[in-house]
């Protein structure tokens, strides 16, 4: 197998990391990814090419990897680009309490972890924070926003729905196999002229960030798509292109979105003139190769973010008195291979 050495992006990072490192005196904004995972790991290999100044919190083997290896991103061109660990600042969150080299000390931090952690994730983000710093999460499923919001203040928090494409190997190397955008928003509107910093830092890094002052919106349309494809790639166990080339996955993919879309309008969700099909497809159009993030999870044996997705979905529909039952058939069999799974 060949060395990080081996790679020609590593030199080119290595050689422009002296010149960035000079920056930090010069009121440089220090961002941190909290949860350095597929998603985290694109965020990370595309923010190495700004001057941002870098800190990855991340656990267990990903931590390993990062501090042996750096990041090794498979990007949708076919290139392979390595992010040598000098680049940024890693701190393995299960090696204890944050040093004062990190604690207080970064602008923003983006919250790419899995919605099971959360509330850990939030206690993480208020010890890395500046007083006045703030968060943006681009987690799936319902309820991260309000966590966060009651841990560091509803001023602080903005929200996200990533487009990106990207999958992690047994190994640790992300491949980012679609290009997509990113639009956020403040939980608080009046909040958006915050974000500025955080809009240049993104589009420096062609990220294709958008921000958008309806942050439901924003919200639920994650939710759609990810209720769509998630529970149905992971049940098949297929990657995302699948749904375009077996018509009753897509249909089912199809139902879930529409008790979706009508469970959001009912609780005064404003969607626009989103056109269902159309959005699905788009989106599916772009990340053919992906395996989403719950068959990430099945296939690795975690836990997955089932609840959040499909069960928030049948939760709120029975409050508004909605029936969902494609979403509560998903809900059902996932939880399932879940147990499955714990069998020897």
């Amino acid at each position: 197998m060949e060395s990080v050495l081996d790679y020609p992006r590593f030199r080119e990072f290595n050689s422009t990391f002296c010149i960035k490192m000079s920056y930090r005196g010069m009121q440089q904004l220090r961002v941190a990814i909290i949860g350095v995972g597929s998603i985290g790991g694109v965020i990370l290999g595309a923010m190495a090419d700004t001057d941002v100044d870098l800190v990855c919190i991340s656990r267990g083997s990903t931590a390993a990897s990062l501090s042996n290896l750096g990041l090794v991103l498979h990007t949708p061109e076919g290139s392979i680009e390595v992010v040598p660990s000098e680049r940024y600042l890693l701190v393995d969150s299960q090696a204890g309490p944050l040093s004062e080299q990190i604690r207080g000390t970064c602008d923003i931090a983006i919250i790419c972890g899995k919605t099971l952690d959360t509330p850990a994730l939030a206690e993480l983000a208020s010890e890395v924070l500046t007083e006045d710093g703030y968060v943006l999460t681009i987690q799936n499923g319902l309820g991260n926003a309000e966590i966060l919001a009651n841990r560091i203040g509803r001023e602080r928090v903005f929200v996200g729905s990533l487009t990106h494409a990207a999958w992690r190997s047994n190994e640790g190397e992300v491949y980012w196999v679609g290009r997509g955008s990113i639009n956020f928003g403040a939980l608080n509107i009046q909040e958006n002229f915050r974000a500025e910093p955080l809009l240049k830092i993104l589009n420096d890094a062609d990220l294709n960030a958008i921000l958008s002052d309806d942050i439901q919106q924003i919200i639920w349309k994650k939710l759609l798509i990810n209720v769509a494809i998630n529970p149905v790639c992971a049940i098949a166990g297929v990657r995302n292109g699948a749904l375009l080339e077996v018509n009753s996955l897509w249909q089912q993919a199809m139902q879930a979105m529409r008790e979706a879309a009508i469970v959001a309008r009912a609780s005064g969700v404003d969607l626009g003139d989103i056109k269902l099909e159309n959005y699905l497809r788009e989106v599916v159009t772009i990340s053919p190769e992906n395996r989403c993030s719950m068959l990430q999870d099945i296939m690795a044996g975690r836990p997955t973010e089932i609840d959040a997705l499909c069960g928030a979905v049948v939760l709120r529909g029975e409050a508004e008195g909605i029936p969902t039952p494609c979403n509560a058939i998903l809900h059902g069999l996932v939880k399932g291979i879940e147990k499955s799974s714990k069998f020897d």
